[in-house]
């Protein structure tokens, strides 16, 4: 992409030798984050459970811009693999070591290995609004319905 902004990525200690974040193919909106875990300590992720998984990485994220944490679509379908608080969000100002909220909601245990493609990280802009405390908020024909009050089809 000519005339981006820059991703700056740290590789730390634990990361070296995996694979840097990268996109796939030519319109691919993620790029994979790999399992930093130790060659000789795969986590094993039984039904129902949920680990933090390292990826050796930090990140610097221009200002405005906001890094995502989405579940692999393959991983879900075939194993039930998936991200617990997705989409998992890095903020511009966090220079920590990106982690991986894995939760097994299919009925096997899966193993995460080193170097394994656990999820991916979408670049995205971010608007803060100015908050404004009001006494009325202005009138819609959906007003306050909420869950189901839209229909199914």
């Amino acid at each position: 992409m000519t005339n981006s902004p820059a991703l700056k990525i740290r590789q730390l200690d634990h990361g070296a030798g995996l694979d840097l974040p990268k996109y796939q193919s030519k319109a691919a909106s993620g790029m994979d984050l790999c399992a930093a875990v130790a060659t000789d300590q795969p986590v094993v992720l039984q039904p129902g459970g949920r680990c933090l998984i390292p990826t050796g990485l930090s990140v610097e994220i221009p200002q405005g811009l906001e890094a995502q944490v989405r579940p692999r679509s393959g991983l879900a379908l075939k194993h039930g693999i998936t991200v617990c608080n997705s989409p998992g969000t890095i903020d511009a100002d966090y220079r920590g070591e990106i982690s991986v909220v894995l939760v097994n909601l299919g009925d096997q245990s899966f193993t995460v290995e080193r170097g394994s493609r656990i999820a991916q990280m979408v670049i995205t802009p971010v608007v803060q609004l100015d908050i404004l405390l009001v006494d009325e908020l202005s009138m819609t024909e959906r007003g306050a319905g909420g869950y189901g009050s839209t229909g199914t089809r």
